[in-house]
């Protein structure tokens, strides 16, 4: 079975400044493992102190690692200033499922500003004519869209897919979908299709930071097209029904950092961090962008154009560490308890 059929059936090392390729890899070097020492979050990034927090995606249901997750992370940065979630909160977009996530969430050590990016499995309610019974041939089976978004803000506390937050002063952004496409077309299903509205507070917010020369993280659940690993995979080339226009948005920034989910891909693939560099932006060194892997499980290419389960304990994320002139990007193994791997971007924006 591959990964599209299994979704729709499952339940449940420093970087160099100048120009790089447009999906160049950028070197990176196994972290040690010793614990780092934690710092309290700086107010403001560029006082001299480091702004620490995490990422993770894809818990899709498997709660249990989610929970190893958030005890893990709370030991090697208690005083973490946030955790972005890049997408698949849920399995299905159920709100006994949400609600399911908040009661884990609330079980473990965890920092008080988290930021939600909505995912496809966010969406897959439809598929079912109850939660015990998978009936596609039925889609929608009355569930309408207005409700799977509505189950989202409840959950979010917020009353759209895009927001942004600050991390100990680093301001987040998370992006999403406003449109499940199969309601709209019935050739598509998970494309992420964005607003003008959407798009416009994304050029504004990202001007806005820029003139404060400060850098922007970017969460959202789907790869933009060929950028970290997994996305040359015909599987992920076509998740973005605009895709050039938000690149040619972020490729004009430096400093923007974006994390996607969605691939499930190993961090210890050597295209987990890449520079993107779009044409026509001014921008010949691109933007950072970085695989979240996943909490769930873990995929990687079958040689044929399509993917096999890794199969085992599978539980990957992300710490990221702001300081006054770069950004250290951290993988973490979170089954093992251990770093994987890190690398250091120098920042445009240092003074």
């Amino acid at each position: 079975m591959d990964r599209r059929s299994f979704m729709a059936t499952t339940g449940r090392a420093s970087l160099a400044g100048g120009a790089l390729a447009a999906t160049g890899i950028l070197a990176s070097a196994p972290a040690a493992q010793a614990t780092p020492t934690a710092q309290p979050a700086a107010q403001r990034p560029g006082d001299g102190r480091t702004v620490r927090f995490n990422i993770i995606s894809d818990i899709q249901g498997d709660l249990s690692d989610f929970g190893k997750a958030l005890d893990d992370l709370h030991t090697v940065n208690p005083d973490s200033a946030g955790l972005g979630i890049a997408g698949d909160i849920t399995p299905r977009g159920y709100d006994f499922e949400y609600a399911a996530v908040r009661q884990t969430l609330d079980k473990h050590p965890h920092p008080k500003n988290v930021a939600w990016a909505i995912g496809n499995h966010e969406f897959y309610v439809p598929k079912y004519s109850d939660p015990n019974t998978l009936a596609q041939a039925t889609w929608p089976n009355g569930t309408t869209e207005d409700s799977l978004f509505r189950s989202f803000y409840n959950f979010a506390e917020r009353g759209k897919v895009y927001s942004e937050t600050s991390f100990g002063g680093v301001p987040v952004l998370s992006l999403g979908t406003e449109r499940y496409s199969h309601y709209h077309d019935a050739k598509l299903w998970d494309e992420v299709w964005i607003s003008d509205e959407q798009f416009a507070w994304l050029e504004d917010r990202l001007a806005y930071w820029t003139r404060r020369r400060r850098p922007v993280m970017v969460l959202t659940h789907h790869p933009l097209p060929n950028t970290v690993s997994g996305t040359h995979n015909k599987l992920y080339l076509s998740d973005y029904l605009q895709p050039d226009r938000l690149l040619s948005i972020l490729g004009r920034h430096k400093d923007v950092f974006l994390f996607s989910g969605h691939t499930h891909w190993d961090l210890n693939l050597s295209d987990w961090v890449v520079r993107r560099v779009v044409p026509g932006t001014g921008n010949l060194e691109g933007f950072t962008v970085v695989n979240t892997a996943a909490v769930q499980v873990g995929w990687m290419d079958d040689g044929k154009g399509g993917e096999v389960s890794l199969g085992g304990a599978f539980n990957q994320g992300l710490q990221v560490e702001v300081g006054p002139r770069a950004v250290v990007i951290k993988a973490r193994d979170f089954t093992t308890g251990t770093w994987l791997k890190q690398l250091t971007v120098p920042l445009h924006t240092s003074a």
